[in-house]
């Protein structure tokens, strides 16, 4: 049983990662995949703070389904 709070450490680190520890490595590579793409995509667009606010929320959101993925497991 991997231990919550391990998950959600690793995937604020590195999006996905905390998914792949957790057991779900289909999963982990859409939400990798899914991190550079929105970071590219939002530092063409923005290119200011709002662009740091915004990935640091998809790292909360990782981190926080991470987190529930292990608990449930």
């Amino acid at each position: 049983m991997p231990n919550p709070i391990l998950a959600a450490i690793l995937s604020l680190i590195i999006p996905g990662i905390g998914q792949f520890y957790s057991g779900d490595s289909q999963k982990a590579i859409m939400m990798f995949v899914g991190f550079i793409i929105l970071s590219v995509l939002v530092s063409i667009i923005f290119k200011d703070w709002i662009s740091r606010i915004i990935t640091i929320l998809y790292r909360l959101y990782t981190a926080y389904d991470a987190y529930q993925m292990a608990i449930y497991q």
